[in-house]
């Protein structure tokens, strides 16, 4: 559902200056606005034209319609008012997500009074409009779900939290920019490629360390060395005693350096990183991530993988 036209006419307004706001916010007054929807139009031409019948036929019935419903008018118009008088809302927190995912801003309202606020809705110029019921003392929330197109960190811009409850004669709204954002990964290239073969000194993949699994050459006998370790054929030939030392092949991961990536650009190659990135933590490799700036030593885990793709989102900011 697009946003409703007195909603769009006051947020844009040039002379309306507006700053983000962080923290809890409480709606009064002074924040709302209130305007007669079209049916609170057609139905203000109604009293006016029963009144003018009233008037010239000088009918006291059409007078009691007349002001009947004018009262019935003016308590829809306090109630509407009162809807989203004193609630209070923050903003909740925002997951991070691929470019052209949807994000959602979740936003919490709290209702502090002792009646239920019903169809609250929030609505934005690139959304869906989204509605809740705020029970009584109780709290709810809202989604504002928008399409991020580009990686980076990104912000919702204004909005509006309306209702036009109960009768739908009036609507009330407020417009708001909260201090919130999201942070928008590279969209993951559509292909998986090969990974990376690395310098001579990576092919292997693999360094060592103590163990017992291979032979890692001969050192000068110690006291306490274990006698299986004893390398006797250095006595046999009259040499000065040896220990033989053994070792454990440890991987030293896969390496992701940009200047190497292939593709047509930085933010292909920044694509390319982040689908390096998911395949290698869906196939358990440890990995890490060269980028100009930084670099990300092998490791591997949602942390780790947070990282990476948090700095292939940054990558280039000021």
């Amino acid at each position: 559902m697009a946003l409703h036209l007195p909603a769009l006419r006051f947020a844009y307004l040039p002379w309306r200056t507006m700053r983000r706001e962080g923290g809890e916010i409480r709606l009064d007054s002074r924040r709302l606005y209130i305007l007669p929807t079209r049916e609170g139009l057609l139905f203000g031409i109604l009293l006016v034209a029963l009144l003018i019948g009233a008037m010239n036929y000088t009918l006291s019935l059409a007078y009691l319609f007349t002001f009947l419903l004018g009262g019935i008018g003016l308590v829809g118009l306090i109630h509407t008012h009162r809807n989203l008088n004193g609630l209070s809302l923050r903003a909740g927190h925002v997951v991070p997500v691929f470019a052209g995912h949807a994000a959602r801003f979740m936003l919490h309202l709290d209702n502090p009074s002792g009646h239920t606020r019903y169809r609250v809705r929030i609505e934005h110029a690139a959304a869906q409009t989204a509605c809740a019921d705020v029970p009584a003392h109780g709290n709810a929330e809202l989604a504002l779900s928008l399409t991020q197109a580009k990686r980076g960190f990104h912000r919702p811009g204004r909005f509006a939290l309306s209702t036009t409850y109960p009768l739908g004669l009036f609507r009330c709204w407020t417009v708001l920019e909260l201090d919130w954002a999201v942070l928008v990964y590279p969209r993951p290239a559509p292909d998986s490629q090969p990974f990376p073969a690395g310098d001579a000194a990576d092919q292997a993949g693999r360094a060592s360390r103590p163990g017992d699994e291979e032979f890692d050459g001969l050192r000068e006998y110690r006291p306490g060395d274990s006698p299986k370790r004893i390398a006797w054929q250095t006595l046999a030939r009259e040499l000065p005693p040896a220990t033989k030392q053994f070792s454990t092949p440890v991987s030293r991961g896969l390496w992701f350096d940009l200047a190497d990536t292939p593709g047509n650009g930085v933010e292909a190659k920044l694509s390319r990183l982040a689908r390096w990135l998911l395949d290698a933590e869906a196939a358990g490799l440890s990995y890490g991530l060269r980028l100009p700036a930084r670099a990300f030593g092998p490791g591997r885990g949602e942390a780790h993988q947070r990282a990476c793709l948090e700095a292939l989102a940054r990558f280039g900011d000021a």
